[in-house]
């Protein structure tokens, strides 16, 4: 029996993009400057694309981005937040009918997560929020985070549903922990191949708890 749901933030209950492409521009500009022809202009276009789905130290990781390149990028991301309303994606009145506990666990630097999230003013849906802020020490990662929601609500791992978009973070931490995966297709997520289920809106996941 399904008890609680964890989800993702970015590109699962809100775009990454939502406010506009502008959000992240002062970071690849200073990621641009610091490069000094270590990446190609085909390959920083495509790291820079990556950032909109997984946080800035594994893109730099992935692309090869020079210690410059990461700690330029990563003083101006630090400082970066959302100043606008956002709605995240239409389907979020599904939200409120699921009959579980709600967690949301979201990655990235913590000034725009916590921006995001009170701009979708949607805090009120959630039995707790956890932000694996990777510029904080003491980061636990989302498995981390995901046991620690596993003890203080003294839940089992096959009573806890993870829905994300990610089979490279939230998908396969759940997997780790014995979690009943589900990876949501937004547009322009690509799907992976290591989820339990897979939906397109989370108006689909009533039916799949029952």
């Amino acid at each position: 029996m399904i008890r609680a749901i964890i989800f993702d933030l970015d590109n699962c209950l809100s775009a990454a993009d939502e406010v506009g492409r502008g959000l992240l521009e002062p970071v690849f500009d200073a990621i641009r400057w610091t490069n000094k022809g270590k990446l190609s202009d085909e390959a920083l276009a495509q790291a820079f694309e990556a950032c909109w789905r997984h946080p800035l130290d594994w893109v730099a990781r992935e692309y090869g981005f020079s210690d410059e390149m990461l700690a330029a990028g990563w003083e101006v991301a630090a400082r970066t937040e959302v100043e606008a309303p956002m709605q995240g994606y239409p389907d979020l009145g599904a939200l409120a009918e699921l009959p579980a506990m709600l967690f949301l666990v979201t990655s990235g630097f913590r000034r725009l997560q916590d921006s995001k999230i009170k701009a979708l003013q949607f805090a009120s849906l959630f039995e707790a929020i956890y932000v694996d802020a990777i510029d904080e020490a003491d980061r636990k990662g989302k498995e981390g985070l995901f046991n620690e929601i596993l003890k203080t609500y003294h839940l089992s791992p096959e009573e806890v549903l993870i829905v994300g978009d990610n089979p490279d973070s939230e998908i396969e931490a759940g997997n780790r922990l014995g979690m009943p995966t589900v990876q949501i297709l937004r547009a322009g997520v690509p799907r992976g191949n290591n989820a339990a289920h897979y939906i397109h809106s989370l108006a689909e996941l009533r039916a799949l708890i029952k």
